[in-house]
C-alpha cells in the first residue's frame, strides 16, 4: 500500500496498440504519476508521451534499463501490455538486432542461447517476471485499473450470429482452449465445423490473413479466448480496431471472445464497425474448458 501523502508512482512497459493509452489515461486519472518505457517499434511514442510524466523509448531486450531507472526512482509496480512481435526474437540475429543488456543476457541466455528452457510466451513471461521481483519490483495486471475494457457477455451488435455460427463458436472455443493449453495462441478461425487457420507465434492479425487467403468466400468466424490457466497480468486476449479491420478484408462475419477475460478496445467504434459491416460480435462466459454456453436467450439446435 501507498503511505498517504507519498506520490503514486508506476511503471508501464508498453508495447503496441491503443491499449496501452487507455491505461495510461486511466492512471492519470487514477492520481498515478506514470513512468512508461515504449518498446521501439511497437509503442504509439506520440500519444503515450503527451499521457505519461516520463516517456522512454527502449528496445525490446533491455530490461536492465528499466529495472535501473524503478530503482533510482523508487518506483515498486510495473505492468506490461500491448502487443509485442514476439517472433522477431526467432530471426538469426534477433540478439545483434535487438541487442540485450547484461541483465537481460543473464536471465534469457538459457532460453536463446543454450535453449535448455523453452520459449513458449508464458516461459517468456514469467522469467521477465521473476527478473523483477529479483530487484524487488512487482508485476501487477493492467485490467485491475480498467476493468471497464473487460468485455461482459451477451451479444454486442445488432447482428446476431446465426444457429450455424453458434455453432462453429462453441467449436471455436474447444479447440481454442487446447491451443491455449499447450500455449501456442489464442485464436481459432471456423467455417461450417472445418478449422480454417490457427493463430501461434505470427499473432491474430496474419492469422486472420492467412484465413481469407485460403478460404476467399468468407464466412469466417473468429473464436478469441483466453488460457484454461491464463495470467491476467500478460497477454490477455484483446480485440480492437485493427482486428476488426483485418478480419473484415478477410471475410468475417462473427467474432466470439471469453467473455470477463478479454479486453475489447475503442468499444464503441469497433462496434460501429461491425454494425456497418454486417458483423456479429459476442463475448461468451465459459466457466471452464470441459463447459461452455451461449446467451440464455440463443437455442441452439444439435
Amino acid at each position: 500500500m501507498t503511505d498517504p501523502g507519498k506520490v503514486k508512482k508506476i511503471c508501464m512497459v508498453a508495447g503496441w496498440g491503443r491499449y496501452p493509452v487507455y491505461v495510461a489515461q486511466a492512471l492519470k486519472t487514477q492520481g498515478f504519476e506514470v513512468h512508461c518505457f515504449g518498446v521501439v517499434g511497437h509503442a504509439d511514442k506520440k500519444a503515450l508521451s503527451a499521457v505519461c510524466d516520463v516517456y522512454r523509448p527502449v528496445g525490446m531486450c533491455r530490461l536492465g534499463k528499466i529495472i535501473f531507472h524503478m530503482r533510482r526512482h523508487g518506483i515498486r509496480d510495473f505492468i506490461a501490455l500491448g502487443k509485442y512481435f514476439k517472433w522477431r526474437l526467432f530471426r538469426p540475429t534477433s540478439f545483434l538486432v535487438h541487442l540485450p543488456d547484461w541483465t537481460t543476457f543473464q536471465a534469457f541466455a538459457s532460453y536463446f542461447i543454450t535453449q535448455r528452457n523453452d520459449c513458449k510466451d508464458d516461459s517468456l513471461m514469467l522469467a521477465m517476471v521473476r527478473l523483477f521481483e529479483k530487484f524487488g519490483l512487482k508485476m501487477g495486471s493492467p485490467t485491475d485499473y480498467v476493468p471497464e475494457l473487460l468485455a461482459e457477455e451477451g451479444i454486442l451488435t445488432r447482428t446476431q450470429p446465426t444457429e450455424a455460427q453458434w455453432r462453429d463458436i462453441r467449436y471455436g472455443m474447444e479447440v481454442a482452449r487446447e491451443l491455449g493449453r499447450f500455449d501456442v495462441g489464442q485464436s481459432v478461425v471456423v467455417v461450417n465445423g472445418a478449422v480454417i487457420a490457427l493463430e501461434a507465434i505470427e499473432g491474430t492479425d496474419r492469422c486472420l490473413e492467412r484465413a481469407g487467403t485460403l478460404c476467399p468466400k468468407g464466412g469466417l468466424v473468429l473464436v478469441k479466448t483466453a488460457k484454461p490457466n491464463q495470467d491476467m497480468r500478460f497477454d490477455v486476449p484483446t480485440v480492437g480496431m485493427q482486428t476488426l479491420e483485418t478480419f473484415a478484408k478477410a471475410g468475417g462475419r462473427v467474432i466470439a471472445i471469453e467473455a470477463k477475460r478479454s479486453i475489447l478496445v475503442d468499444r464503441e467504434e469497433v462496434l460501429q464497425f461491425a454494425d456497418a459491416h454486417s458483423m456479429a460480435v459476442c463475448a461468451v462466459q465459459f466457466p471452464d474448458s470441459s463447459q461452455n454456453r451461449v446467451p440464455a436467450h440463443v437455442e441452439i439446435s444439435e
